[in-house]
């Protein structure tokens, strides 16, 4: 039980070595902090032994004291406001409507099971640490990654398949209970969001972000010795891979790729040469699935091999946009011998592969954008209501409401077009893999990174110099504002993307184009 502290207690505490403050009713023992305050000792000795709640929140907002919580000392005096993760925000629109009272077709009660579970994990193992780490340039440790695993936070982001039962037949658990068999796209697209909502992409992306756009082409389409081999290895979190497709000569030009795989003569390895760029993940990852060239030009000489790291595998890593904490890597293949068991499928069909892998790939960033979208637009909501500029909230001024109603609606579009989607998505016999499904998840990435990068104009203004800075109140905005860019460019760029789309549209559209056939 919290030690209950009186207001003329806490006031004892203000001395140099002594120093304690209240924040919505909890008391802090800050003595040892100080020194490491951001914004100076002296502050902090300004505030203590007062209740420190209101200009607190006038540079904070409350996700901050949760890396603080071992400074707490206990409660103040008749205090009711007590710090807690809630499985639904009270924020606008920090949420999505079927989970703040609105009626939808799309969700039952596993659902809401599963994303309070999950949110409730992630506030207790990974917001302690994502954004310091994030800021730091540095990845999950692989304790981390293991309990992650072990607790369904790998295997669910993968989708609805197999992989689920048998993850859970070595001992992983799925979030709330949710059984194998009631699992759906939603119920993946809850977790995506849940972990964007962080608010810190490179972190993010360094939790398997390069393992999600790679483990699946191991679960569809690799021999049933490598699902209980490589497989089991990725479900349990005790190795992971990352996609190698991307290189200096080829990024939305797949077909254009220039790595080679040449079959030694008895037939049984082939020899892989060439180098990958932007590979996420690529610096601690133990499995390349990789793009090779194995016969002539253009898409059909293209081959997919899963390549383990040792000998002749090299990675160097790359500084992006957002955080190197993603492991974003070159990696240089010289003379490495891979056995021809690790081919995936059969040689010539590494282009199909790898397209149908792009749309379970380009849904899932647009999963990022929103929840990282829904983290930076709930800040600027509590911004709006706790900063006071020429006597009152910044909210009471009608362009900060403008702002925040452009940014919420343009959301609020691209989320309709998602849930719709990914029903698509789940009544589909292919789901997300089906040809037919590729101009359409191309258009909603589209317009995903499009309406994304509005927001993060809105809320970045809306911050002022917080939205562009790493630390403090605006981060999760600065982070939105990289990572909106960043979407837009990987998985397909936004040009493809428009392009895929209409070409895909207008594929039964009458030859003619005239009235009458329409």
């Amino acid at each position: 039980m919290s030690k209950v502290i009186t207001l003329d207690e806490l006031k004892q505490h203000n001395k140099e070595d002594d120093l304690w403050l209240a924040v919505s009713g909890d008391v802090y023992d800050v003595s040892t902090f100080a020194e490491m305050h951001p914004g100076g000792e002296k502050l902090i000795q300004m505030y203590a032994g007062t209740d420190a709640t209101e200009d607190f929140y006038s540079l904070h907002t409350k996700s901050v004291l949760v890396k603080y919580q071992k400074l707490k000392i206990g409660r103040l005096e008749n205090a009711t406001d007590q710090l807690q993760t809630a499985s639904v925000s009270p924020v606008p629109f920090v949420d999505p409507p079927a989970f703040t009272g609105g009626n939808s077709p799309y969700y039952n009660e596993t659902h809401f099971r599963f994303q309070k579970a999950t949110r409730a994990f992630i506030a207790e193992h990974i917001a302690p640490v994502a954004h310091a780490e994030d800021l730091a340039g540095r990845g999950a440790d692989k304790e981390l990654k293991k309990l992650c695993a072990m607790n369904g936070l790998a295997v669910c982001r993968l989708g609805p398949g197999p992989w689920l039962q048998e993850a859970v037949a070595l001992g992983v658990t799925i979030p709330g209970g949710v059984k194998p068999e009631e699992f759906d796209y939603f119920h993946e697209m809850i977790m995506h969001q849940e972990m964007a909502r962080l608010g810190t992409p490179g972190f993010l992306d360094g939790l398997w972000g390069g393992y999600l756009i790679s483990a699946p082409c191991v679960m569809h389409f690799g021999s049933e010795g490598m699902k209980r081999s490589i497989g089991k290895e990725l479900l349990l979190g005790d190795k992971q891979s990352c996609l190698a497709i991307s290189e200096p000569f080829a990024g939305s030009d797949v077909a254009a790729v220039r790595t080679t795989a040449k079959l030694t003569p008895d037939g049984r390895h082939y020899i892989v040469n060439g180098v990958k760029k932007w590979i996420t993940e690529g610096m601690t990852a133990d499995y390349f699935v990789t793009a090779v060239r194995t016969g002539g030009p253009g898409a059909k000489g293209i081959s997919m091999l899963v390549i383990e790291r040792g000998e002749g595998v090299e990675t160097k890593l790359i500084k992006t946009t957002y955080s190197t904490a993603a492991g974003t890597s070159l990696v240089i293949f010289d003379d490495v011998k891979v056995p021809v068991e690790n081919l995936l499928q059969k040689e010539g069909q590494g282009f199909k592969l790898i397209m149908y892998n792009f749309n379970h790939e380009r849904w899932m960033i647009v999963q990022n954008l929103l929840g990282l979208g829904r983290a930076a637009l709930g800040d600027c909501f509590m911004w709006s209501k706790q900063r006071k500029v020429f006597g009152k909230e910044l909210v009471q001024q009608p362009v900060i409401r403008y702002k925040l109603a452009n940014s919420a609606a343009a959301l609020e579009s691209v989320y309709c077009f998602l849930e719709s989607i990914t029903y698509d998505m789940i009544k589909e016999k292919e789901g997300p893999m089906s040809a037919r499904m590729g101009g359409q998840i191309a258009l909603l990435k589209y317009h995903a990174t499009r309406t994304a990068w509005n927001i993060a104009d809105d809320t970045v203004q809306i911050m002022g110099g917080r939205g562009i800075t790493k630390t403090g109140m605006g981060a999760k905005v600065e982070n939105f504002k990289n990572f909106a860019k960043y979407a837009a460019v990987y998985g397909g760029s936004e040009e493809i993307m428009a392009d895929l789309a209409i070409k895909q549209a207008l594929k039964n559209f009458p030859a003619e184009g005239s009235d009458s056939k329409l």
